[in-house]
């Protein structure tokens, strides 16, 4: 079983052996790893979500990366690692900050939670009249000093992930779940449905088969509204949001649509639930398909190889598939504190790959350098972008300021692999 480590020949088993590692596999191994649960004829659902940039764990996530491009406007070498909560009336940041810049916290954070969309007190939350509590202090300087000689920020694993599913090169889960969501968030703001609320969510099950999207099996759409006729609000979140969103092809008369199916909600954001920077970092990455490190971007300078290196993965991953090498890539970096190269690089193309997955590794290796110093300079990390990330994934985006999303190494990677198969034959 390719990828999965397996220390025998699965393909040897009994029937009966076969099913018993089949389910062994399932009730282990996919919980730890967070692999995918493909079924031995390809066939499955695989469900992820969204959430709009009003939740209350992105109101904190938009505000610690509002901070941290303040800072960075000012300070391109600043050390970063602002979290914030919010809860009802209250907004709180913490964290360690050492910059020469001089940064008005709490007018950034009332400017932020603005913007978002909660400026009046009926919405439960509201910019104008909440508390704001200043906890910040500076960095470690025991951490600081292996840093400042380019060293990683800090231990960690860190991944990337691309397929040929989308056009974006990312899983159709989340890259559906997250247009639904961004498009909840325009026609709120634009007063297409002038009674949405900031506060949202969406949820997409694809059904794959041979290993392939087919169809969209069920929608979940949750926003937080006015207190107005559920029916109405079903009929046009059903026509202005998810009709324009999904592919006509992708859906059929089975597909399930859940709209606010509690029937209200009407309290939201803050004030129906506290929100934390970092706790939404499936939403962020590749909606489940992908393994995780666990590590957070929001709030940190790209020191941290949690944000940084989860970028280059990324990219890597992306151009991997992009340049033909692969359907399926994924990208394992890991550091230690203080040292600049990487402990380890995996690459996976889980049995897509037009070459070994070894191969490709080497072919990374000569193409990309991965040392933190040469993540931020090759990303162009130290500018104040990071706020557009904090909202609808930081990856699959279009937007040009994403440099991580750039396939520029795509012609690299061919010709070092055709370099490659010529010399071996």
């Amino acid at each position: 079983m390719p990828g999965l480590g397996c220390g025998f020949d699965i393909d040897a088993l009994s029937p009966l052996e076969s099913e018993v590692c089949d389910q062994l596999i399932e009730a282990y191994l996919f919980p730890i790893t967070g692999a995918t649960r493909h079924l031995s004829n390809g066939n499955f659902l695989f469900t992820s979500e969204s959430v709009t940039e009003g939740h209350p764990d992105k109101i904190a996530d938009n505000i610690s990366d509002a901070i941290l491009d303040s800072i960075l406007s000012e300070d391109p070498t600043a050390r970063v690692a602002c979290e914030t909560l919010v809860t009802t009336g209250l907004a709180v940041i913490a964290g360690e900050i050492t910059t020469s810049a001089d940064i008005d916290y709490k007018k950034i954070i009332r400017d932020t939670i603005h913007e978002i969309g909660y400026n009046d007190a009926e919405f439960g939350f509201d910019s104008n009249t909440c508390a704001v509590i200043d906890a910040i202090g500076k960095q470690s300087p025991d951490i600081a000093q292996g840093v400042d000689t380019g060293g990683a920020g800090d231990q960690g694993l860190m991944f990337g992930f691309a397929c040929d599913e989308t056009p974006e090169l990312m899983p159709m889960p989340i890259q559906l779940a997250h247009n639904l969501t961004r498009r909840l968030s325009e026609v709120r703001r634009d007063g297409t449905l002038p009674y949405l609320r900031p506060d949202g969510k969406s949820q997409v099950s694809i059904e794959y088969r041979d290993g392939r999207p087919y169809r969209v099996e069920a929608v979940v759409i949750s926003s937080q509204t006015a207190d107005l006729d559920i029916e109405d609000i079903r009929a046009d979140i059903m026509e202005k949001v998810i009709k324009p969103v999904l592919p006509a092809e992708m859906i059929d008369d089975n597909t399930k649509y859940h709209i606010n199916p509690t029937g209200k909600f009407v309290i939201g954001g803050p004030m129906g639930d506290a929100g934390l920077t970092g706790r939404k970092i499936i939403v962020d990455t590749y909606g489940g398909y992908a393994p995780h490190g666990g590590g957070a971007f929001s709030g940190k300078d790209p020191t941290k190889v949690d944000r940084s290196a989860a970028y280059m993965a990324r990219y890597i991953a992306k151009n991997v598939v992009a340049a033909g090498l692969a359907a399926k890539c994924t990208v394992q970096l890991a550091y230690a504190i203080g040292v600049a190269e990487p402990v380890s690089v995996l690459i996976d193309t889980h049995g897509t790959g037009t070459i070994d997955d070894e191969r490709i590794s080497d072919i990374v290796r000569e193409n990309f350098t991965l040392t933190p110093k040469a993540i931020i300079e090759t990303l162009d990390l130290r500018r104040p972008i990071y706020k557009m990330t904090a909202r609808f994934g930081h990856f699959g985006r279009a937007n040009d300021e994403f440099s991580w999303e750039r396939t520029d190494k795509a012609e690299a990677l061919r010709t070092s692999a055709e370099r490659g198969a010529a010399t071996n034959g």
